[in-house]
């Protein structure tokens, strides 16, 4: 199996088949049986002396898939050592860590240039939070070392998206739950085509290290390699799906029912069901790559994250070394406005909570109120991407690359594209239950995300405690809504001017809808006295404000068609 994918990929980077090959026989260590471990460690241990003594029969004997010879098993525990590497660091059971750091350690003992171990070159799992502050792989902290050990049980690997989401628990095993659901369990879709879409829904924002990764598991759930040469080579189906991939992303109130007609009576049709986890998983992937933008994601060390070459320091490139790097344009604000203290903040905050329950603004004036906001935000420039050009391993899966984000206010045929009231087509009233009847329990999983996100409070606000956040987190939920064209009738927009600095609603705007153009000068510059897991709450909402955006308009087309 390991020979054919290699046959197949050499346009597939080959960290990404090394990454390949190591799950597959790494497989056994993602359980919490330590004596199923034990038995891969040792196997391991046997291995290494065959490698570096060239032992003909070792008393324990490696698993039949592994090579015989010396200088074959050099050459392939070679290839492991990323991944060895990065189970040494972030491996929740603590057993592996300790006996592949022993192992390692004998490499560069005994390696004798036979072996090389790799150096770690990316500091810890985010360029924009330093290492010593993201929880660790290792805590002795209950509820996040048990999620931590859900998330590697999952994925034969704890990600660095789940060890930054690690600031929030409840929130990532929830959020767990939903993407396994999605991508493992039970659906109408092959497992192949998922791990696909995915990789379209990430390529629109050049997302490396999210293409990279289900490249990686396409692969494992026996994906033709052919496929990954690009767009061209997938499927019919699944290239028709891509013009609806490229609205949602992007454009999202274009998507019509006749969209959806095209897809259903295709020569190679989609059915209802398969259609809807498509779509869910396409919009779950565009949200996500917002987060991995805006939380300054590092490569995973198995795949960008090391060197056979020890580098000068760590180095701090992330998903993309352009994208996320101090150079380059940053978000203009239009103006020279000063950052709104943390205090003041909270003054405005506490004045809206006593006048709320006296509001007795008309609906005009609501109307009025949430047109301004709709109008301001296309005043808002941010960065120009220009030095944001994609790899081409991203681009064979683009089509259409000049096709983004337009301001609503701005869009072409507004009178054909009217404003999406959700007192007309809700989440809660209407969305929820079509995503349910078409894909069983999938409403009820992207339900209690949604309200995980937007709820979730500790009552803190930097170094204050005691707060009540509920009008912060409902203006940036509502104004990421504004953005995408979405009124919410009952929601006053002026608490969205009163609540949000201009320069965060520039930060907002970009990671929503350019987030390949985030800089870590844009994450540093905005909600200065907040601390790093705050900051990671508010890139949560946004990304399942935006998704849910995405989401609704999907669903109403479908609920059209249907209809």
């Amino acid at each position: 199996m390991a020979e054919e994918v290699s046959e197949g990929c050499r346009f597939v980077s080959q960290s990404v088949q090394d990454a390949v090959s190591a799950m597959q026989q790494f497989s056994s260590l993602a359980t919490r049986d330590a004596s199923r471990r034990k038995i891969t460690l040792d196997s391991l241990d046997v291995l290494l002396d065959q490698c570096l003594d060239g032992y003909g029969s070792p008393p324990i004997p490696p698993p039949a898939v592994w090579p015989k010879g010396q200088e074959r098993a050099s050459s392939y525990l070679q290839a492991l050592m990323p991944s060895l590497l990065r189970l040494s660091l972030t491996c929740p059971f603590e057993d592996v860590r300790q006996r592949l750091d022993t192992l390692l350690n004998q490499v560069k003992e005994r390696g004798c240039g036979r072996l090389q171990v790799p150096v770690v070159t990316v500091s810890g799992p985010s360029h924009f939070i330093p290492a010593d502050e993201v929880v660790p792989a290792d805590t002795t902290v209950e509820d996040n070392q048990s999620v931590f050990m859900e998330a590697f049980l999952q994925n034969n690997r704890l990600e660095h998206i789940s060890q930054v989401m690690g600031y929030h628990p409840d929130y990532l095993r929830n959020f767990l739950t939903t993407q396994n659901f999605l991508l493992r369990e039970d659906g109408p879709l092959p497992y192949e085509y998922r791990h696909y879409i995915a990789i379209m829904a990430a390529a629109r924002h050049h997302c490396t290290y999210l293409v990279k990764l289900h490249e990686q598991d396409f692969l494992l759930h026996n994906g033709d390699p052919q496929w990954l040469k690009g767009i061209a080579h997938a499927p019919r189906k699944l290239q028709d799906l891509y013009e609806v991939n490229k609205i949602l992303a992007h454009q999202p109130w274009l998507i019509t029912k006749q969209h959806i007609h095209n897809l259903l009576k295709s020569p190679e049709p989609w059915s209802l069901s398969e259609l809807m986890q498509a779509i869910i998983l396409l919009t779950h992937f565009h949200s996500l790559c917002s987060f991995v933008y805006g939380c300054g994601i590092n490569p995973e060390l198995d795949m960008q994250g090391f060197s056979l070459t020890q580098p000068a320091s760590p180095a701090t490139d992330s998903d993309s070394s352009e994208a996320n790097s101090d150079t380059g344009d940053t978000i203009n604000v239009c103006g020279d406005e000063e950052s709104v203290g943390l205090e003041a903040l909270l003054a405005r905050m506490r004045q809206l909570d006593a006048i709320s329950s006296a509001n007795t603004t008309s609906p005009e004036e609501l109307l009025k109120r949430f047109h301004s906001v709709e109008h301001q935000n296309a005043e808002i420039t941010v960065p120009s991407g220009k030095n944001n050009s994609p790899r081409a391993e991203i681009l064979r899966f683009v089509q259409d690359p000049e096709f983004s984000y337009i301001d609503f206010a701005s869009r072409d045929s507004v009178s054909e594209v009217a404003t999406f009231r959700a007192c007309d087509y809700s989440w809660d009233d209407h969305g929820f239950s079509l995503a349910n009847r078409l894909y069983l329990d999938v409403g009820t999983l992207l339900d209690d995300k949604y309200n995980l996100a937007a709820n979730l409070t500790y009552y803190t606000m930097g170094d204050n405690r005691e707060v009540d956040t509920s009008s912060f987190r409902r203006a940036i939920w509502n104004y990421i809504h504004c953005m995408y064209g979405i009124r919410h009738d009952d929601y006053d927009y002026s608490e969205v001017n009163q609540l949000l600095e201009r320069n965060l609603k520039g930060y907002i705007k970009t990671l929503t809808c350019y987030p390949e153009r985030l800089t870590k000068k844009d994450y540093d510059g905005v909600m200065r006295e907040f601390k790093h897991s705050e900051k990671v709450h508010v890139n949560l909402m946004l990304m399942e404000a935006r998704q849910q955006a995405e989401l609704l308009y999907a669903l109403r087309a479908l609920n059209r068609y249907m209809t």
